[in-house]
């Protein structure tokens, strides 16, 4: 692969800077959501709190998005346009945070609970937490990216759920996506071999069903279950490193917001 994609001592130390803030303004949304919000409210939120920590949302008029922030509700895998949707007792959202900070790209995401969610919402949720903890503890340098998407898929699916295929992880770094491909699924020892330095997103999509997934003719941008199941998500990026690997966008922070228990962190 292209030495480009291995990042430079100087690089990594933007990165890290970046995926703090990114994790930061994760961990406030988590303080802040309840029942009868909007999504609105969540992209206020995240667009200001951005701002404030001397960022700027990466989301917001990327290829034409018009938010700050994804918001993903139920049956919505990825890509939620925040709108006057009104967030209600038992919903699940998936909060996806994009912060550039001097030049660098921090990505990270985490599925919340609003209120007290059916227990098949919960089941879904914690797979999805489950399955990045798991694609994690597969990145050293020496390791393919097969094994990432071998060892999620083989946990999803064992746990009777579909990981969505047609969206996956990717490089980040001054650009907000680049090489490589991250896949969520695949076979063990296939795919390229990962170098210390390298930087990336895993960030496994969950669903209740079928991996099957429909694009929203209207806005382009809505992805959902095909079959209206439910589905979670929870993103880090990650750092190759001779030992293993860092998380950049560890959150070291606890909730206070108890209700949010979904927001927990892998």
């Amino acid at each position: 692969m292209s030495r480009t994609n291995v990042k430079s001592p100087k690089e990594i130390e933007g990165m890290r800077v970046a995926c703090a803030k990114a994790a930061e303004t994760l961990v406030a949304v988590g303080e802040i959501l309840k029942a009868g919000m909007t999504t609105d409210d969540i992209n206020r939120f995240v667009h200001d709190d951005t701002l404030a920590r001397g960022g700027v949302p990466a989301p917001l008029n990327y290829r034409g998005f018009p938010k700050s922030v994804c918001t993903s509700v139920n049956e919505i895998v990825c890509h939620g346009i925040p709108s006057a949707q009104v967030l209600n007792d038992g919903d699940i959202v998936n909060v996806d945070v994009t912060t550039i900070y001097k030049g660098f790209h921090g990505d990270t995401s985490a599925t919340f609970y609003i209120g007290n969610p059916s227990p098949i919402a919960r089941r879904v949720t914690e797979c999805a937490r489950r399955s990045l903890a798991i694609g994690i503890e597969e990145v050293r340098e020496g390791a393919t990216l097969g094994d990432i998407g071998a060892a999620i898929q083989q946990y999803v699916e064992g746990e009777g759920f579909g990981v969505v295929r047609d969206f996956v992880g990717h490089g980040i770094g001054r650009r907000f996506h680049e090489d490589p491909q991250v896949k969520h699924y695949g076979k063990r020892g296939t795919g390229e071999r990962l170098r210390a330095g390298m930087i990336f997103t895993i960030e496994p999509m969950v669903n209740q069903g079928t991996y099957a997934v429909e694009i929203d003719p209207a806005d382009k941008w809505t992805v959902r279950t095909a079959d209206r199941g439910l589905s979670a998500q929870f993103e880090h990026t990650i750092l190759v490193t001779k030992k293993g690997c860092e998380v950049l966008t560890a959150r070291n922070a606890v909730l206070r917001n108890s209700e949010n228990v979904a927001a927990l962190f892998v």
